[in-house]
């Protein structure tokens, strides 16, 4: 689950870790209010969506006073903010925080996620703040320095003064960045973070240490422990399939192919959309049903991939162990009926049931494929679509 950068911030301020003076606003007037509380001569309107490259796309702007300030809020709120992580269809902004500005010195990078290789969480540390990490690997991998954290032991305090030496902190600095690692890190193991990332991590003129941003991803299946973290997902920045989705209990992503999919398990459904490619067409979800789907979630997992109008073909791949291949039938023949259906189907089902499942199918008088095997439903689907 991700949350916005003003709720990540809110987080950070419960565990001590310091953030610049601001407010979150929904209008322009409520913006000139939060600048004219902080005070200063200058202040950042910052606009408020699930993606990066919000400063490139026009969504992140200085205000030299407080007219200045509402004018920008009036222009960022509303707008539909496009970056290289929305993809070209961008985000609407529906709130903006208001900062004052800071007097910087250096930007660094700070970021806390789970590496899987290690099975163990690695904090990353870069001088090249300000810059996607991804393209620091690529280009300077030599200014990452990293530390792996034994869940076991806990972070230790040598870790890290080794971080804050290793990006060319000194003094008094690096008691400051210490202490600022520590409490990220203790926020990161108290919700179940999957990822936390400061980006630029700011030194001040004044010496001081402040999370200038903030993005703050949780791991979903850990929720049920932390009930007020739900409350701070936005559902307008969730996909409307993939929020109808998840209220039915299935596991559904929009992709931008036009191959509609319908899997039960998710290895299946990783190799159902390998397979689609490789027959030379682009998935347009990854749905999985689950091994003990009901009629109902088939139903429901059916409406939903015809949802999308990019969707030209539908390929269900089935293998019947858990989830019997005439439940199946049964779930996609009852949403044929609810749902006006005008793209070809092409079916594979093996397993429990699957004589009775394609009987079933076959006996409904209905146009539906079958294929032979995966790979034949995958070449027939992929020239269909």
């Amino acid at each position: 689950m991700k949350i916005h950068e003003y709720q990540a911030k809110q987080l950070l301020k419960k565990f001590n870790v310091p953030i610049p003076q601001g407010g979150v606003a929904t209008d322009p007037h409520e913006a000139y209010q939060i600048a004219e509380a902080l005070g200063g001569m200058t202040y950042v309107v910052k606009a408020q969506i699930h993606a990066g490259g919000r400063g490139k796309g026009g969504g992140v702007k200085v205000a030299a006073d407080l007219n200045e300030v509402r004018q920008l809020a009036e222009a960022i709120l509303g707008m539909t903010l496009v970056t290289h992580q929305t993809g070209p269809e961008g985000r609407v902004v529906k709130k903006v925080l208001v900062e004052q500005a800071l007097d910087i010195k250096q930007e660094l990078y700070l970021g806390i996620v789970i590496d899987r290789a290690q099975a163990r969480p690695v904090i990353m540390m870069s001088a090249a703040g300000g810059m996607e990490i991804e393209e620091v690997a690529a280009r300077t991998p030599e200014l990452i320095v990293k530390e792996a954290i034994d869940p076991a032991v806990g972070l230790m305090p040598y870790q890290t003064r080794n971080l804050a030496f290793g990006v060319g902190l000194d003094g008094a600095l690096i008691r400051t960045a210490s202490n600022f690692i520590t409490n990220l890190y203790q926020m990161f193991m108290a919700y179940d973070c999957s990822l936390v990332e400061i980006n630029p991590l700011v030194v001040t003129n004044g010496g001081q240490l402040l999370a200038l941003d903030a993005k703050v991803n949780f791991d979903d299946n850990a929720l049920y422990r932390h009930k007020d973290l739900i409350e701070l997902e936005d559902p307008n920045e969730i996909d409307p399939l993939e929020l109808e989705a998840k209220k039915h209990n299935l596991n559904y992503i929009r992709l931008d192919g036009t191959v509609g999919a319908m899997v039960n398990g998710a290895g299946l459904a990783m190799a159902t959309m390998d397979l689609i490619k490789l027959a030379g067409a682009e998935p347009a979800n990854f749905l999985d049903v689950g091994g003990g789907a009901s009629a109902d979630m088939i139903t429901n997992g059916f409406r939903i991939i015809l949802g999308d109008p990019r969707v030209k073909a539908i390929l269900i791949n089935i293998f019947g162990g858990i989830l019997r291949c005439d439940v199946l039938a049964q779930g996609v023949l009852e949403a044929v009926k609810q749902v006006q259906v005008q793209v070809p189907i092409i079916i594979r089902l093996e397993g429990t049931r699957c004589e009775i499942g394609r009987d079933l199918l076959k006996d409904s008088g209905l146009d539906f494929t079958v294929a032979s095997d995966m790979l034949d439903a995958a070449h027939k689907v992929a020239a269909l679509a």
